[in-house]
């Protein structure tokens, strides 16, 4: 998955936090370390391989980001899914 960087918008696939969304805050070989920034803070992001996320296209700088601004991004991101009736992210 070249397309998931850090900083990457993402949808968990598999697991309890299935159709969640979250932000890709490290890679490390075959997994990525997500954050949603209210029950996976950007301090102790969530362990998942990389095959049970799709990147949701979109993207965040993650120099200076708060666990506050994470949850904004990511409820816009959630609102703009809903608009074009595309509910692929979960509400929390």
């Amino acid at each position: 998955m070249d397309s998931i960087r850090v900083g990457s918008a993402v949808i968990a696939l598999a697991g309890r936090e299935k159709g969640r969304c979250f932000v890709a805050a490290a890679i490390d070989g075959g997994f990525v370390y997500l954050a949603d920034g209210r029950k996976r803070k950007l301090a102790s992001p969530k362990r998942k391989n990389i095959k049970h996320i799709s990147p949701a296209g979109a993207e965040i700088k993650t120099e200076g980001l708060t666990d506050k601004r994470l949850r904004k991004f990511l409820s816009e991101l959630r609102t703009q899914g809903s608009a074009k009736n595309d509910h692929r992210c979960k509400d929390e």
